[in-house]
């Protein structure tokens, strides 16, 4: 199984307001190995950040006024991440702003590109429901390492992400390596083929005894003793 854990950092919070991708990274995992190839770019979104979005990830417009624009880009990560399953940590916000981004250059919306889309906040709350489940705040839960998250960034998000998915789902992982390798069921089958069936004969008492309650049997049935008959 081939996935894909991507994060996004943007100018602000409603693509409908004209807010615009500035950073883009995806890594890949198969068979929950991260396999060490990923996708990130910064890009030139034309406009200035929100002052509370350039406090969360710190790129300033001249930062980014070198960088390539989404359309140059678009290919080379539509290619990375075909045919995959796409992990994203609150998965509307960035599907929203892909999705406009795609739109403005006459394309398909994401969905059309990968295998699926799964929110691993929505696993996150299913699992512990009530509790805070930000990316920080699973990094805790899970004890995986997050000191260099002094800023957001997408390529960090994104592998720390996975990781915290991992660990979110090694019970699943550990159960189905169980079933898989369970020893199977000692029905004690060769032992009973090995058993050999010890008959004794009756004494001659006891036939006497036997003959004498078969007379009995016959007596009371007048006549239709069918062991009596038969013998």
């Amino acid at each position: 199984m081939r996935q894909i854990f991507l994060d996004t950092e943007t100018t602000g919070l409603d693509p409908k307001l004209g807010h615009r991708i500035v950073e883009l990274a995806a890594v890949e995992m198969c068979n929950r190995q991260l396999t060490g190839r990923h996708f990130h770019n910064y890009l030139n979104p034309e406009r200035d950040s929100d002052a509370s979005a350039l406090q969360i990830h710190g790129l300033t417009r001249d930062f980014l006024q070198d960088k390539h624009k989404f359309h140059e880009i678009c290919d080379t990560f539509l290619e990375f991440i075909e045919g995959a399953e796409l992990l994203i940590h609150n998965a509307p916000f960035d599907v929203a702003f892909l999705d406009h981004e795609l739109g403005l250059i006459k394309l398909p919306p994401l969905q059309n590109y990968c295998a699926g889309i799964t929110d691993t906040l929505v696993l996150a709350k299913e699992r512990h429901p009530g509790k805070r489940n930000n990316l920080d705040a699973l990094c805790e839960r899970y004890q995986v390492d997050h000191s260099k998250r002094t800023l957001h960034g997408a390529l960090l998000d994104a592998e720390l992400l996975a990781e915290v998915y991992l660990a979110m789902t090694r019970g699943q992982e550990s159960l189905l390596m169980e079933l898989e390798v369970a020893p199977p069921i000692d029905d004690g089958a060769e032992k009973i083929a090995d058993l050999r069936l010890l008959v004794l004969p009756a004494s001659e008492s006891e036939l006497e005894c036997h003959a004498r309650q078969l007379e009995k049997i016959d007596k009371e049935s007048n006549g239709r003793c069918l062991w009596k008959l038969n013998g």
